[in-house]
C-alpha cells in the first residue's frame, strides 16, 4: 500500500517543449510519490521519488533513485546506521543511480519518518520490511528481473544497515549480492562478549534509538534487566542471537564483500572473521576489507569503500566479468604523517586468500611468574582503553605512536617480552595461555590487552585502543586456558617490547561490584599472528614529483587558450568601477545537457568591506559560480563584472582577485616564507607588489614562517594558503571552504583572518558549509538552491525573524526564574544563556509586547529584547521554501 504525498520538490517546466516531462512528473505524483531532480555536477540526471510504503504493515519512509534511459537495470537497497535515517545514505544512492542502478533507501522502523518500534532487525519486523521492499522493486518496469517477482538486487549499508543486508540475504533467496560495512555477525557476542556486559555501548544504543520506550517491549525489558544486574543472562543472549545474521549462517550463499573497521570496539574484526568463515563455507565468493575507521571514529575511507562496493555490484549484479573487485583480503595500514598536508599516511596491504586471524603464528617469550591484583569495590575507578561514542578516531592515534590508555596501580598484572630483535607486524588475534584464580569462588572478570612499549619504557601504545573481556568461571579456574586478545593490524618496531596486561576493570564494560583478588600465571609465550601472505603496497611518490610538471603544462595551455579570448572582452562599465563584484543573469548548463542548469539566472552585488557568505546545499551551484568568477570556466549567459571589468579567462582585472580553493600545495622541505617567495616569483610580478609582510601579519603565522612546512599543523598550512591568496593584497578575496579540516580554535583563528582582511576596505567572499561560522564572520549572505538565488542581504536581515526571542538582562537569571518564564501562557520554552545573563525564549502564541509585560511583572532585569534565529534555522527555512 502506498500513501500519496502531495509535496512539490520542483516547479513544473513552463515552456511548451517540456510538457512531456511535466506529464511524467504528474504521473509520479498521481502514483503516490514525490519527484525531484537531484542537482549533480554532470549527467545523467538523477530522479528521486519519496513514498510511504507499508511492506510489513508499518509505514516505512522510502526514497527511490533512478537516472538515464529506459533500459532494465539491477536494483540496490541501502540501509542506514542505527539512529539515522534514509537521508544519511542519499549521496551514495545518487552515485549508484547515476552508475546505472535503481536504488531504494528507507528509514528503518522507529527512525526518521517511519512508524513502528525498534526491534533490532527482527526477522518478523525490519527483515520482513526489506522483503516487502524487494516485492515493490519487482513491480518496477525499469528493474531487471531474474524471473517474475524476483528482481536482480543487492544490499549494502553500514552498521545496523549492514546487519539487515546479511539478514535479508539469509531470509530472502532473491538477494543476489551484499556488501555490509562495519557491522555485526552475532549481536549477543558483540554486546556480551564472553559473558561480559559491554555497558557503555549498550547504553549508547538505547540513547541513540531515542530511549527505551522507542524499542520493542521485550528488548527494553531485556536491556534494563541486564543493565541493573551488570551480567547478561541466558534469555538476553538468546533474544539477541535470534536477531543476528549468525542465526541464518547456513542460508547466506551470495557474493559478499565484508568491510570491517579496525577502530571499532563495538563490532571488532572478529565479527567479520566469523562472517567470512560461515559464508565462504556455503560456497559463495567472499572478500574481506579492514578499513581504517570504525565506530570509534577515524577515517572510514568513504570514497574508496563506496568505489569498491560499486565494483562488487558491477561484477555480481550487472555481471560485468571484467570488473576488478579487489583482492580476497585487504587491510589499510596507517603510520606516520604526510609532510605535505599533515594527514596520516595510509597504504593498503593485501593477499589473494583470506588469512584469518591466526595465520603465521610467532611465539614471543614473556616474563614468567604469577601476578596478583584486585578488583576494587564498585569496580571503580575503571581502567580506560577505548571511549565508546567519542568520534575523531582516538584509536587511530595509536598507529602514530600516541598512547591514550590508563591502568590503575593494584588493579592489573603485566607480563613483558624482551626487546624485539626485529620488527614484528601483527595481523590478527594474539593468544596467551594463562592460569587464573579468583578469591571466594567467584567469577573472574578480566580485560586483556597487548601494549607496544617504547625502548625506554616510558611510552606504551594500545593498538586501536582495544581490549578483550573474559568471564572465567570457577570451574575454569586453576588450570591453563587459552585467551584470545583483540584482533589488530599493528607493527611493533625492533627494540620495542610487547606488554601483556590483564586488568580487573575497564570503562566500557560492567565489572563485578564485589571486591575480589585475582591471580594470573603466564603458562607460555604470547603467540602473535603475522599473516606472511599479506603484502603491503609500495608507497606512492609525493604529489609534487609529478604535480609540479603537470601544473606547469596546465598553466601553459591555459595561457595559450586565454590569450585568444581576451580580444572579445566587453568594454568596462565606468559606473561599476568601485563595485568589487556584480553578477547579472548568470547561467551555466551542465556539460552535454540541453536544459539542465548548474547555475540559472543568478544576480547579486557585493560592496567594498563586506564579508559575503555563499551558502547552499550540495548541488546548489556554489562551486560553479566561483569557478566562473575566477575565470576558470565561461558562463553560457549573463556576465560577471569585477570593478566594472567583464570576467573572461585571463582577464587583466583578475590580478585584483585572490583565491583559495581546496587548499594549496607547498614544498614540504622549504620554509613557509620561502614557499610564498617562490610562488610570487612564478607570477612574474615585481617583488614590491607582493605585500608579503602585510599578508603575513593578517594571517598571523609569526615565527613559524622560518620553519619547514612539513612541521606545520593543518591549521598553520591553511593559514599559509590564505596568506598565499592574499599576496598582492587583492581587493577581492575568494575563499572556498577555508575551514575544512580545522579544529574549533583553528576555525576561530580563520574567522579572525577574514574579518581583519575585510576591515581594510577590501571584500571577502567565502563559501562554507559551517553555518555557525558564516553567521559569526560574514556581514552579508547569498543563499542558493538548485542553481538559483533564494535570498541575498545582510546576515541580520535574513536571520532576524521567527519565533525565537533573545532577552538580555542586567543580572544573572536564576533557574527558578527561568522556569517561571517558561510556564507563562503562550511561551514554548525559556532557556538560560551560557553566562546566565539572559534568556532564549520560544514564543508559542504569545506576542513580544505581552512577553515584555510579563517579564517586567516577574521583575526580570531586562536590558534588551529582540528576535533571535540561528542562521541554520533561516537557511533550512529558505531551502525548504525554495523547494516548495
Amino acid at each position: 500500500m502506498e500513501t500519496p504525498t502531495v509535496r512539490w520538490r520542483r516547479l513544473l517546466p513552463r515552456t511548451p517543449g517540456r510538457w512531456a516531462a511535466a506529464v511524467a512528473v504528474l504521473a509520479v505524483l498521481v502514483g503516490g510519490g514525490t519527484w525531484t531532480a537531484v542537482a549533480d555536477d554532470g549527467p545523467p540526471a538523477v530522479q528521486r521519488e519519496d513514498r510511504m510504503l507499508r511492506p510489513g504493515g508499518v509505514p516505512i519512509d522510502t526514497s527511490y533513485f533512478t537516472a538515464g534511459g529506459s533500459g532494465k537495470r539491477p536494483a540496490v537497497l541501502i540501509g542506514h546506521g542505527f539512529g539515522g535515517s534514509k537521508n544519511d545514505v542519499r549521496a551514495q544512492a545518487e552515485k549508484l543511480a547515476a552508475d546505472g542502478y535503481a536504488v531504494l533507501t528507507w528509514s528503518a522502523r522507529g527512525f526518521g519518518k517511519s512508524g513502528g518500534a525498534i526491534s533490532l532487525n527482527d526477522p518478523d519486523g525490519e527483515v520482513k520490511d526489506v522483503s516487502g521492499l524487494i516485492d515493490w522493486l519487482a513491480k518496477r518496469p525499469e528493474v531487471e528481473l531474474d524471473k517474475k517477482g524476483d528482481p536482480r538486487v543487492g544490499l549494502t549499508g553500514a552498521s545496523y544497515g549492514g546487519a539487515v543486508s546479511l539478514l535479508a540475504a539469509g531470509h530472502d533467496q532473491r538477494v543476489d549480492a551484499i556488501a555490509p560495512v562495519i557491522t555485526y555477525w552475532n549481536l549477543a557476542d558483540a554486546l556480551f562478549p564472553d559473558g561480559v556486559f559491554k555497558k557503555l555501548w549498550a547504553g549508547i544504543f538505547i540513547t541513540t534509538g531515542g530511549g527505551c520506550e522507542k524499542f520493542e517491549k521485550r528488548l527494553c525489558e531485556m536491556y534494563e534487566r541486564v543493565a541493573v544486574s551488570g551480567k547478561p543472562d541466558a534469555a538476553a543472549t538468546k533474544l539477541l542471537t535470534e536477531r543476528s545474521p549468525s542465526a541464518v549462517a547456513d542460508r547466506i550463499k551470495v557474493p559478499s564483500l565484508l568491510l570491517q573497521g579496525q577502530s571499532d570496539s563495538l563490532f571488532p574484526l572478529g565479527q567479520a572473521d566469523a562472517m567470512q568463515k560461515a559464508i565462504s563455507a556455503n560456497g559463495a565468493p567472499v572478500s574481506v576489507d579492514w578499513i581504517s575507521g570504525g565506530h570509534d571514529g577515524g577515517d572510514n575511507e568513504t570514497p574508496r569503500v563506496e568505489g569498491r562496493v560499486g565494483a562488487w555490484f558491477d561484477r555480481y549484479l550487472k555481471e560485468e566479468t571484467g570488473t576488478d573487485t579487489g583482492p580476497a583480503f585487504r587491510v589499510t595500514r596507517t603510520g606516520g604523517i604526510d609532510s605535505t598536508d599533515g594527514a596520516a599516511l595510509k597504504r593498503g596491504a593485501s593477499s589473494d586468500t583470506y588469512p584469518g586471524l591466526r595465520s603465521g603464528g610467532r611465539e614471543i617469550p614473556l616474563g614468567e611468574g604469577t601476578k596478583t591484583f584486585r578488583n576494587p569495590a564498585g569496580s571503580a575507578p575503571p581502567a580506560i582503553s577505548a571511549v565508546p561514542g567519542v568520534g575523531g578516531g582516538l584509536s587511530q592515534l595509536s598507529s602514530l605512536g600516541v598512547g591514550l590508555s590508563l591502568d590503575f596501580p593494584g588493579q592489573f598484572g603485566r607480563f613483558e617480552s624482551a626487546p624485539l630483535a626485529t620488527s614484528v607486524h601483527v595481523t590478527g588475534t594474539p593468544t596467551a595461555r594463562v592460569t587464573v584464580k579468583a578469591t571466594e569462588g567467584r567469577d573472574a572478570v578480566l580485560f586483556g590487552k597487548v601494549y607496544d612499549v617504547s625502548p625506554d619504557g616510558r611510552q606504551q601504545v594500545l593498538p586501536s585502543q582495544l581490549v578483550a573481556p573474559y568471564r572465567i568461571t570457577p570451574d575454569q579456574q586453576g588450570k591453563p586456558i587459552e585467551l584470545a586478545l583483540p584482533a589488530v593490524d599493528h607493527e611493533f618496531d625492533a627494540g620495542h617490547r610487547m606488554r601483556l596486561v590483564f586488568s580487573a576493570t575497564d570503562l566500557g564494560y560492567a565489572s563485578p561490584a564485589e571486591p575480589a583478588t585475582y591471580t594470573v600465571t603466564a603458562d607460555g609465550p604470547l603467540t602473535v599472528p603475522t599473516a606472511p601472505a599479506v603484502k603491503t603496497a609500495a608507497a606512492a611518490l609525493p604529489w609534487w614529483t609529478w604535480g609540479l610538471p603537470a601544473a606547469a603544462l596546465v598553466i601553459a595551455a591555459a595561457l595559450l587558450l586565454t590569450a585568444r579570448r581576451r580580444t572579445a572582452t566587453p568594454a568596462p562599465d565606468p559606473a561599476l568601477t568601485d563595485v568589487p563584484l556584480q553578477i547579472t543573469g548568470l547561467s551555466k548548463k551542465y556539460a552535454k545537457s540541453i536544459d539542465r542548469y548548474a547555475v540559472r539566472e543568478l544576480s547579486f552585488r557585493v560592496e567594498k568591506g563586506q564579508v559575503l557568505g555563499l551558502l547552499g546545499p550540495n548541488g546548489a551551484g556554489k562551486t560553479t559560480t566561483l569557478r566562473m568568477l575566477m575565470g576558470l570556466i565561461t558562463p553560457d549567459e549573463g556576465e560577471i563584472r569585477v570593478f566594472g571589468q567583464a570576467i573572461r579567462p585571463g582577464a587583466p582585472v583578475l590580478s585584483r582577485v585572490g583565491a583559495f580553493v581546496e587548499g594549496a600545495g607547498f614544498l614540504p622541505h622549504l620554509s613557509g616564507r620561502a614557499n610564498l617567495d617562490l610562488y610570487w616569483q612564478a607570477t612574474g610580478r615585481p617583488a614590491e607588489d607582493a605585500y608579503i609582510d602585510e599578508a603575513l601579519e593578517i594571517a598571523g603565522l609569526g615565527d613559524a614562517l622560518a620553519r619547514a612546512v612539513r612541521t606545520y599543523s593543518q591549521g598553520m598550512r591553511q593559514r599559509l594558503a590564505i596568506a598565499q591568496a592574499m599576496l598582492g593584497m587583492p581587493d577581492l578575496l575568494i575563499l572556498d571552504e577555508p575551514t575544512n579540516g580545522l579544529d574549533p580554535p583553528q576555525i576561530r583563528e580563520m574567522r579572525d583572518v577574514m574579518i581583519r582582511y575585510a576591515a581594510g576596505g577590501r571584500t571577502v567572499i567565502v563559501s562554507s558549509h559551517l553555518l555557525s561560522e558564516v553567521e559569526q564572520s560574514c556581514t552579508h549572505l547569498v543563499v542558493m538552491d538548485r542553481g538559483r538565488l533564494v535570498q541575498a542581504g545582510p546576515v541580520a536581515e535574513i536571520t532576524g525573524s521567527g519565533d525565537m526571542i533573545l532577552v538580555t538582562t542586567a543580572e544573572e537569571v536564576s533557574e527558578p526564574l527561568a522556569e517561571k518564564v517558561a510556564s507563562l501562557p503562550g511561551i514554548g520554552s525559556a532557556v538560560r544563556l551560557d553566562d546566565g545573563r539572559g534568556l532564549l525564549i520560544r514564543l508559542d502564541g504569545a506576542t513580544t509586547s505581552r512577553l515584555v509585560a510579563d517579564l517586567v511583572r516577574l521583575d526580570v532585569p531586562v536590558t534588551g529584547v529582540g528576535p533571535h534565529r540561528r542562521l541554520e534555522d533561516a537557511f533550512l527555512t529558505l531551502i525548504s521554501g525554495g523547494a516548495a
